[in-house]
């Protein structure tokens, strides 16, 4: 637990006595990044290049620093991507259903910038994927169909069971 400063002890000589005692007990050894200069931004005056860092060290989006009406927005653009990769209809109306949900919260309490967004039709979006996701299973099927050494009846692998009876048995 951290020691409380004592009254009439200055603050600054308190920290000082913090660090000196740290030091001592080799608290700074070996530390990541000891030895070599903090790292500069990619601009000459890049005040947020520790965030950028951060995102990059972790792999995260930039999304997640947008303001609210701006992620909707993005989050919009990028329905069919994400609706083509869901394999269930109820998931898409489910996924849909959420969206609305959230974009009719930001339409009662806006936050800026204030951009034009509206909720999305469910049915339609529900029919233009059934289009799209019929397409990518007849080309995944085309695909399967003429790769070279499929045939027309799949061949079944005996279970690991008979396997090891087979194996044993010789």
């Amino acid at each position: 637990m951290t020691e409380r400063k004592k009254h009439g002890v200055t603050f600054e000589s308190f920290v000082d006595k913090q660090i000196r005692e740290a030091q001592e007990q080799g608290a700074f050894e070996n530390l990541e990044g000891a030895g070599k200069p903090i790292p500069k931004g990619t601009g000459p005056h890049d005040e947020l290049w520790w965030i950028k860092g951060y995102l990059k060290r972790e792999n995260l989006s930039t999304d997640a620093l947008l303001p609210e009406s701006l992620q909707l927005r993005k989050e919009i653009e990028k329905l069919p991507a994400v609706l083509i990769d869901m394999r269930l209809e109820e998931s898409v109306r489910s996924h849909l259903r959420d969206l609305n949900a959230r974009v009719v919260a930001w339409i009662r309490v806006p936050s800026p910038p204030l951009i034009p967004i509206s909720p999305v039709d469910v049915d339609a979006w529900v029919e233009q994927w059934r289009v799209n996701r019929a397409a990518v299973d007849a080309a995944a099927r085309a695909s399967r169909a003429s790769s070279p050494g499929s045939s027309a009846a799949p061949t079944t692998r005996p279970g690991w069971w008979q396997r090891l009876r087979a194996r044993c048995a010789r």
